[in-house]
């Protein structure tokens, strides 16, 4: 039989969840991303939102076709939504951006219902299938492209929820960015150089710090695109 909970003192430490007290949290289902990337819609909203108090009325709220993730809707509990995600409540007019914060937990933004409508992802790999060329992202979704312009690492902002190539944001100097892991992560900045597999940015603060290439995300040409903080 499997499981529909884990141990809280076992959930990934991305999970911005109380451990103590309560002995489970909903166990993420299979989807876009991993359990370290992402958080179950039962978690995020009884414990990042605070819209339910119960899993029987997340339910309610998930059954009543009011929650969207990307701009579809998700009525699946354990349904995992992670960085970048948009989750918006069209009918109480309240739109979220999925970040990670300065301690590496999910977490949310408030955003504007026009921002729900663009996604930021990160190309992590690149395949021919049927002979044309397929990027392939972060969470784990795929587009056929007809140009070969695009690198790894380079960002493409998509539109939602039909997933048209909106615009190219490339990783390179100047590029600005927002830190998925190591030390620095959830910080932001822009791209002072580019050594092999390291990045030389410099903070708001104005600090040049070096950090891996892998941690990089480009979120904008000179400022980000999306609402970070």
């Amino acid at each position: 039989m499997v499981s529909n909970h884990v141990k809280r003192l076992a959930a990934p430490k991305t999970w911005q969840i109380m451990r103590k007290n309560i002995k489970f949290v909903t166990k993420q289902a299979s989807g876009p991303h991993s359990t370290e990337t992402g958080i179950p819609l039962n978690t995020l909203l009884k414990e990042i939102l605070q819209f339910s108090v119960t899993t029987k009325e997340t339910k309610k709220i998930l059954n009543g076709n009011e929650v969207r993730v990307d701009g579809k809707v998700r009525r699946d509990v354990k349904f995992p939504v992670g960085i970048f995600d948009t989750v918006d409540f069209a009918k109480i007019n309240e739109y979220f951006r999925v970040v990670l914060n300065k301690k590496g937990k999910i977490d949310l933004v408030k955003i504007k219902k026009d921002e729900a409508l663009i996604k930021p992802c990160k190309i992590i790999g690149k395949t021919i299938v049927k002979g044309k060329l397929q990027l392939n992202f972060y969470d784990g979704n795929n587009i056929i492209v007809n140009t070969n312009s695009y690198k790894v690492g380079d960002t493409i902002i998509l539109s939602l929820p039909g997933k048209k190539i909106l615009q190219h944001l490339k990783l390179d100097k100047k590029a600005f960015i927002f830190l998925t892991g190591g030390k620095h992560i959830g910080e932001i900045g822009s791209v002072e150089d580019i050594i092999e597999n390291k990045i030389i940015f410099k903070d708001q603060k104005g600090n040049l710090i070096e950090t891996s290439k892998k941690y990089a995300f480009v979120v904008g040409d000179i400022k980000p695109l999306i609402t970070l903080e």
